[in-house]
């Protein structure tokens, strides 16, 4: 049986490309949605591009009700009963109710080589702290941001010159090899983690 796999976004959808591309041939997952939170999102015409139905659930719409946000949300998913739920630069926190629901079917890509630098601002975390390294992980959600199960790791070299911005270009490359990576084996039914250097 073939999972289907909805992708949620906020922005451009790299991670979103990356990972349709990636279902193709005989992967045992297929996109059957793009979801955004953020009318206009790049990555919604990306989507429609590679014909994959798209949809829109405003979050400005509901101040202050992160439950009727997300019922919304559900309503719109649930249309195209996926299997399996991607993350892909989707910039809201998720209720644990939300979560919860989608339990052991939900996916996230997080620039650091976590347990270090949940949240925002990764990249210049790592250089403030003078890693020498970098990167990114993909792992299962939970309630608690950022912190499920490790399901892949890609290690990104950190450069004396790096910016901020060089930096997460360069992590971004290896999310694009990695988050597919993860989803085939998980689609397969496969939880052993990938670690590329």
């Amino acid at each position: 049986m073939t999972a289907r796999v909805a992708i949620l976004i906020s922005g451009s959808g790299s991670n979103m490309v990356a990972l349709a591309d990636s279902m193709a041939g005989d992967h045992p997952a297929r996109p059957c949605l793009v979801v955004s939170n953020v009318p206009g999102a790049g990555g919604l015409a990306k989507a429609r591009d590679r014909g994959i139905p798209t949809a829109t659930v405003d979050h400005r719409d509901f101040k202050n009700d992160r439950e009727g946000f997300e019922r919304k949300m559900i309503s719109a998913l649930e249309a195209h009963a996926p299997d399996i739920l991607c993350l892909a630069g989707f910039m809201r926190i998720l209720t644990p109710g939300f979560v919860d629901r989608y339990a052991e079917r939900m996916l996230n890509i997080h620039p650091s080589l976590l347990p270090k630098y949940p949240g925002l601002d990764t990249h210049a975390r790592a250089l403030a702290a003078g890693d020498a390294e970098a990167g990114c992980s993909v792992h299962a959600v939970t309630a608690d941001l950022d912190s499920g199960p490790i399901l892949g790791q890609a290690r990104v070299p950190v450069r004396p010159d790096d910016s901020a911005e060089t930096l997460a270009a360069r992590v971004q490359e290896q999310e694009h090899r990695l988050y597919p990576m993860v989803l085939r084996r998980f689609a397969a039914g496969d939880r052993t983690p990938i670690f590329l250097p």
